[in-house]
């Protein structure tokens, strides 16, 4: 059995692969593996649909073939508003993908104390699947797995406004790694990529068929106003919550402090990521 999230260290990792497909039948396709970079504070069931509408447009627009996906938790080091433990966050991420086939957690970046930039952690994942591991079989051989970046829109508005990135990581991403990006309401996607226009065949723009709008801001203010938020995330995430009194203001599950507040009663209590720096939604 794999170690708890709150009891591992970087010295006990093991990059986790069982849900990585190794083996594809058709030659003419590449392996894609999407990499989501986030908070997840907690997981939603936006975060996981973003995954099945990336792989159902991989496997009817283009020539990828989805081999696997990861959800990469921030760290404790990234500091914001509404940021639970990195260890609740991981095992959060890991009950929401409990029945996945070919979803995974990697604790990698969540366990690091200082903050971690998403070129860094893509490198990682490149590195571990193409290096380590030496790619995925196919009929005419190995063929090395595509990793990209998957996202909301939002992250992509972030990007193409001057001073929240560094010019050289946003480079660094869409030139090696690219996006698949899913829309979402709010965000004006064209507006969006007018400054990324140098990447654009890097930039995959995924529409929503059926809209879903669940933000972390949103979940967090029913909380606050005592309201559930049950079926805007996984069940098992909602119980995880209530057990260990997580998103009560400044409680004990919170980076930004200690102190704890009495338990609402007979309400769940969740949030989801919001985009930041380098962080998607």
């Amino acid at each position: 059995m794999a170690e708890p999230a709150s009891e591992m260290t970087l010295e006990q990792y093991e990059f986790p692969h069982n849900r990585l497909r190794r083996q594809i039948i058709h030659a003419d396709r590449t392996p894609l593996v999407l990499i989501a970079c986030g908070s997840f504070s907690p997981i939603t069931f936006l975060h996981l649909r973003m995954f099945e509408m990336a792989a159902d447009y991989a496997r009817f627009n283009t020539e990828y073939e989805v081999v696997g996906a990861y959800l990469s938790c921030v760290g404790d080091a990234y500091k914001k508003t509404g940021l639970v433990k990195a260890a609740h966050r991981i095992n959060m991420c890991s009950l929401a993908v409990q029945q996945s086939t070919w979803i995974s957690v990697d604790p990698w970046e969540a366990l690091h104390t200082e903050y971690l930039e998403t070129a860094k952690v893509l490198d990682h994942f490149q590195y571990e699947i193409n290096e380590v591991l030496g790619g995925v079989e196919t009929p005419v051989g190995k063929k090395k797995c595509r990793i990209a970046l998957l996202a909301g829109a939002d992250l992509i508005q972030t990007m193409s406004t001057p001073g929240v990135w560094a010019d050289k990581d946003i480079d660094y991403i869409l030139r090696n790694f690219g996006a698949f990006i899913v829309e979402r309401t709010g965000t004006d996607i064209d507006e969006a990529l007018s400054t990324l226009q140098a990447w654009k065949d890097n930039i995959t723009v995924i529409q929503q068929l059926v809209q879903n709008d669940i933000s972390s801001t949103k979940i967090r203010l029913f909380l606050r106003r005592d309201m559930s938020v049950r079926y805007l995330v996984p069940e098992q995430v909602v119980d995880y919550i209530e057990e260990n009194n997580l998103y009560e203001d400044d409680g004990p599950g919170s980076t930004a402090s200690d102190k704890g507040k009495e338990r609402r009663s007979g309400k769940s209590t969740n949030a989801t990521v919001e985009a930041g720096s380098s962080k998607t939604a």
